[in-house]
C-alpha cells in the first residue's frame, strides 16, 4: 500500500507486541548520540512517523507539543522523518523541516525508508505508544488523535513510580529551532502592491508590511505564536501564510490558528473573519456554514470583492467565503487527498497550498498532488492543468500530465503567464493557462524551497523559505536581487 496523508479517519488499534530496535542506519539529525529504545525501558515513547508536506503530520505535531506541556516528562517524543520528495533525503533538509515545525525532540532521517518498512507503517503521521517494557501498547493513525494518546499515555502511567518521569533526551543547542537573530524565520509569502511588501514571517509569527527595498514600516502580531485579535503587533498569529490585498483590507491565512484573519490597514486592526481557531473534520455545511465554522490548516487565499477563496490544506478543499452574507461553502473537493477531476464535491484535491485568479476560473497549485488545477466557476469544473498525481512527482518540462512538479506551492499571474513556485525542485516555472505548456524559468540565482510568490511593479516576489529570504525578480532579464528586509 502507498503512503498517505491521513487526516483524521483512521482506526486506532492495539497490539501489545515487542517492538525490534530502531535501524542503526537511521540518521539522528539534531543528537550527537544514537536514540535505542533499549536504553528507554521503564519509560514510555511516543514515536512518530512524519513528513515535513504532510499537514496532518504537522498538525499532530501541534497536538503532541501541548501533551508535552501538560505532562512534561511522563513520556519520550521520537520523531521519524521519512522523504516523499528526493530533496527531502538530506539531513540538513530534515533539520530545516523540523526548525519549522518546532519539532524539540530527537529526530531521525530514515531515508532509506528501513524504520518505515520494519514497523509497518501504513501512513503519515503514524504514531506508536510503546509501554515501559519497551512493547507496542497501541498504534495511532492520522492527526486529531491527542485526547487518546493523552489517556493511553494516563493509563500506562498508573502504579509507575514517580522516579520514571525524567526530563526530555539531550539535543543540540543549535538544532532547537529557527535562527531567531534573522529578520525573517521561513517566510511563506511575498505580496506585493505598486508601492509596498507584504511579508508572511512564519516563523516568527507575523506579518511585515515593508517598502520595495525592505524597509520595516509596520509588524502586525506580537511575534509570540497566540490567537487573540487587536491592534497591530498587539495581537496573535501561528505560522501565517497566504496573503490576498483588497484595498485597504489584507486577508492573512493564519495557518496554525486554523483561520483567516483580516489587517485593516487603515487602523490596523487585526480580527478574525473564518475559523473557531480548531482543526475542521467535516465539510463546513456541516457545520451550518456560519464564519465561525472551523476549516484545517488554510494556506493560501485569493479575493475578488467580497468574495474570498481559500485552500484548505488541511481537509483538501477550496472554500467560499461570502463577506457580504457572512457565509462560507465548499466549491470544490470531497475531503480525500488525491488528484480526481470532477464537479465540486465529487473531484479530489491534495493539500492545495497556492490560488491564483483568472478571469472566469481559479487555478489552484496542489501541492501534494504535484500539479495545477483549473475551477471553473461557471459549473464548478475542476480539472488537471498540468501534472501528475500524489505519487508520481518529477522535474520536467512540457505541456498537460507530461510535465512534472515536485510540490508547488506559490502561484503568481502576470497577463497571460502564471508563474509557479515548484518548491521541492527549487525552481520557478511559467506556465500558458491556455495551451497547459510548463517551462522553467531560468535564472542565475539558488532557490530554496521557494513558496509564496506575487507579481508587482514589472517583478515577481518571492519568499524563498528556507534561506529566510525574499527576492525580487525580473523575469524578462534573469535578474535576482535580495531585498534586504530590514537587515
Amino acid at each position: 500500500m502507498l503512503p498517505g496523508d491521513v487526516p483524521f479517519r483512521a482506526e486506532r488499534a492495539d497490539a501489545h507486541a515487542a517492538l525490534p530496535e530502531l535501524p542503526d542506519a537511521l540518521n539522528w539529525v539534531n543528537r550527537r548520540e544514537r536514540v535505542r529504545l533499549s536504553e528507554l525501558l521503564g519509560r514510555i515513547v511516543l514515536l512518530v512517523f512524519w513528513n515535513a508536506t504532510s499537514t496532518s503530520s504537522l498538525n499532530l505535531l501541534g497536538e503532541l507539543r501541548q501533551l508535552e506541556k501538560r505532562h512534561p516528562g511522563a513520556f519520550v517524543l521520537l520523531g521519524v522523518h521519512t522523504p516523499r520528495y528526493a530533496s527531502q533525503q538530506p539531513d540538513a533538509a530534515v533539520l530545516k523541516a523540523l526548525q519549522r515545525g518546532r519539532f524539540r525532540a530527537p529526530i531521525a532521517n530514515d531515508h532509506e525508508w528501513l524504520a518505515w518498512k520494519l514497523y509497518s507503517i501504513p501512513a503519515w503521521p503514524t504514531t506508536l505508544l510503546i509501554d515501559a517494557d519497551g512493547a507496542l501498547a497501541a498504534r495511532f493513525v492520522g492527526e486529531g488523535r491527542g485526547q487518546e494518546i493523552e489517556e493511553a499515555v494516563a493509563s500506562l502511567q498508573e502504579g509507575m513510580p514517580a522516579a520514571f518521569l525524567r526530563p526530555p533526551l539531550e539535543l543540540l543547542e543549535n538544532t532547537r529551532a529557527a535562527v531567531a537573530a534573522d529578520p525573517l524565520a521561513f517566510p511563506a509569502q511575498a505580496l506585493a502592491s505598486d508601492t509596498r511588501l507584504f511579508v508572511s514571517d512564519t516563523g516568527h509569527h507575523r506579518i511585515l508590511e515593508c517598502s520595495h527595498g525592505g524597509r520595516v514600516l509596520r509588524q502586525f502580531g506580537s511575534g509570540t505564536p497566540g490567537n487573540w485579535d487587536g491592534q497591530a503587533a498587539a495581537c496573535g498569529f501561528q505560522s501565517p501564510q497566504g496573503l490576498a490585498l483588497a484595498g485597504n483590507v489584507l486577508y492573512v491565512a493564519d495557518t496554525g490558528n486554523h483561520c483567516v484573519r483580516r489587517i485593516r490597514l487603515d487602523s490596523g486592526e487585526v480580527e478574525t473573519v473564518l475559523g473557531s481557531g480548531r482543526p475542521a473534520y467535516g465539510d463546513v455545511e456541516q457545520q451550518g456554514s456560519g464564519l465561525r465554522a472551523s476549516i484545517n490548516a488554510p494556506r493560501a487565499l485569493a479575493v475578488d470583492g467580497e468574495l474570498l477563496y481559500v485552500a484548505a490544506a488541511g481537509q483538501n478543499q477550496i472554500l467560499r467565503v461570502d463577506l457580504r452574507m457572512q457565509r462560507v461553502t465548499t466549491l470544490a473537493g470531497d475531503g480525500r487527498c488525491d488528484v480526481r477531476d470532477g464537479i465540486g464535491g465529487q473531484a479530489s484535491l491534495a493539500q492545495p497550498g497556492a490560488l491564483a485568479l483568472l478571469p472566469g476560473q481559479l487555478l489552484v497549485a496542489d501541492s501534494g498532488g504535484n500539479a495545477i488545477r483549473r475551477l471553473r466557476f461557471v459549473d464548478l469544473a475542476l480539472t488537471t492543468l498540468v501534472g501528475s498525481s500524489p505519487w508520481d512527482p518529477g522535474r520536467l518540462d512540457g505541456t498537460g500530465r507530461k510535465a512534472r512538479l515536485a510540490w508547488p506551492s506559490g502561484l503568481a499571474v502576470a497577463e497571460n503567464r502564471v508563474y509557479v513556485a515548484d518548491t521541492c525542485n527549487d525552481r520557478l516555472c511559467v506556465l500558458d493557462p491556455h495551451s497547459g505548456e510548463l517551462a522553467t524559468l531560468e535564472f542565475d540565482y539558488p532557490l530554496h524551497q521557494p513558496q509564496g510568490l506575487s507579481y508587482a511593479a514589472g517583478s515577481l516576489w518571492l519568499a524563498d523559505r528556507d534561506d529566510h529570504a525574499i527576492l525580487r525578480i525580473d523575469p524578462e532579464h534573469g535578474a535576482c536581487e535580495r531585498v534586504a528586509v530590514d537587515e
